[in-house]
């Protein structure tokens, strides 16, 4: 198993043991750099990264690797900047060249200056109906930055390429305009870092360094939500950036307008240029993704069990890339490509527990996504900001707990049950014709399983 695959599978593992907001923060733009001796180094971005990786989340890491590699002892967490004198003195000490040692890792180095990842690029995105708008609008901003689409905000669930399609535009732009200045952040790297800066009284170094950029991308937006000083401060490089031609682009888990705690002139500046959504992959696209994974390692699959991962792996695509990691790890101790019973008592291990949704969480969830209190959906009240979310919550009682018509009208101050039949058959009809109404109640599930992750 190559450190890459290894590392793949352990977070594969890291993202179920913690919650998503700490993933995202602390595990993104790492990697192992050596593995070797039952040692394994670690290379993460920064002091901060390293601070926390090594003194809150180091069981995790040690469990979830030494599931994989028994023999594994110890981690040792190395800052990039760090990371090749390190190597250097490791590989001289067992008589490699430092030149090999150079060509071996440069390829894991995210880039000091811009946070890129080499690896995410257009050509490596695999495109089907479920992401073809989004690709097609980062491909054209690429080629046409500040004129084609500002901004470009992408939104999707978790784990569906929108790191790697924002990615791709960075290097994308990196390699065909190098003297363009960019970056790729995130949104709790934004506001760490504006946090920094404003307790060293330095805000007027943070304000210039972002206005400098000709392309500014800020991935996983959502969480600025309630950050009053972040929202404000991004609320003016927005504007700098936008009337000075310098492109932006955003990504979040959700469209604009359902951010809460959102200020609505920044609602407002993100649904100004393209909104573009990336949706869960259908089959063939998830086929297509096995395949394009798999490259390099034909030797321990076969289109039949390519086949049953993209049958039984349809969240997103970090979990079928996972799964595809943990069948190649097992393939190759055994030494030979496993049958379908052991891929599915593969995949039944990693793959993330089914939620039991209750009614409490259905109306908790419902009430959280349009912003409103809870006590609001149980009055008697024909108020439009209301109603909607009532039948939209009575609809996800019968869909998703499959509770009875009385008991729905119960639960709503005692209703009658013919009240809970027409708020169903009303929203099942509209469901049929509105995509608007299609996405707010496909968000409202995502809440189920965010909440129940991370509760």
């Amino acid at each position: 198993m190559t450190n890459e695959e290894l590392w793949q599978a352990a977070l594969n593992e890291l993202e179920l043991a913690v919650s998503k907001a700490n993933f995202i923060t602390w595990f993104q733009n790492t990697s192992i750099a050596a593995h070797q001796d039952g040692v394994v180094v670690l290379n993460v971005p920064n002091a901060f990264a390293k601070e926390w990786l090594e003194y809150k989340y180091h069981k995790f890491i040690v469990k979830a690797l030494r599931g994989l590699s028994p023999e594994i002892r110890n981690i040792e967490y190395v800052i990039s900047s760090e990371l090749a004198p390190l190597l250097q003195k490791r590989r001289r000490e067992k008589g490699i060249a430092p030149q090999e040692e150079q060509l071996e890792f440069k390829e894991l180095m995210v880039d000091r200056e811009t946070n890129l990842n080499p690896r995410y690029t257009f050509d490596s995105f695999v495109v089907g109906p479920f992401n073809e708008l989004a690709h097609a609008a980062a491909a054209a901003v690429s080629k046409n930055l500040g004129r084609a689409y500002n901004p470009l905000f992408v939104y999707g669930g978790v784990g569906l390429g929108k790191t790697h399609l924002l990615q791709a535009v960075g290097n994308a732009v990196k390699k065909n305009s190098p003297r363009l200045k960019l970056i790729y952040t995130t949104s709790e790297r934004f506001t760490t870092e504006l946090v920094n800066f404003i307790q060293n009284n330095e805000t007027h170094i943070f304000k210039d360094k972002y206005r400098s950029y000709d392309l500014l991308i800020i991935d996983d937006i959502q969480f600025i939500s309630g950050k009053v000083k972040t929202q404000e401060e991004l609320f003016h490089i927005f504007n700098l950036l936008y009337e000075t031609g310098k492109q932006i682009i955003f990504s979040s888990d959700k469209p604009p307008h359902a951010i809460h705690d959102l200020e609505e002139r920044l609602k407002s500046r993100f649904e100004g240029g393209m909104v573009a959504d990336i949706g869960q992959p259908e089959y063939e696209s998830r086929l297509a993704i096995l395949k394009s994974k798999s490259f390099g390692k034909e030797n321990y699959l076969n289109p039949e069990v390519l086949g049953f991962i993209a049958a039984n792996v349809q969240k997103n695509i970090r979990e079928l890339e996972g799964a595809l990691n943990s069948v190649v790890a097992k393939s190759k101790l055994s030494g030979r490509i496993l049958n379908i019973p052991e891929v599915k008592e593969i995949i039944d291990k990693n793959t993330q527990p089914k939620r039991i949704v209750t009614a409490n969480q259905i109306i908790k969830c419902v009430a959280e996504f349009y912003d409103i209190n809870e006590k609001i959906l149980f009055e008697k009240t024909r108020k439009k900001e209301v109603v909607k979310p009532r039948q939209i919550a009575m609809y996800l009682l019968r869909e998703d707990f499959s509770g009875s018509y009385p008991f729905i009208g119960q639960r709503f101050g005692g209703r009658d049950h013919t009240t809970a039949i027409h708020s169903y058959e009303k929203i099942f009809n509209e469901l049929k014709k509105n995509a608007q109404l299609i996405e707010e109640v496909k968000r409202i599930r995502e809440l189920y399983d965010y909440n129940y992750l991370n509760k």
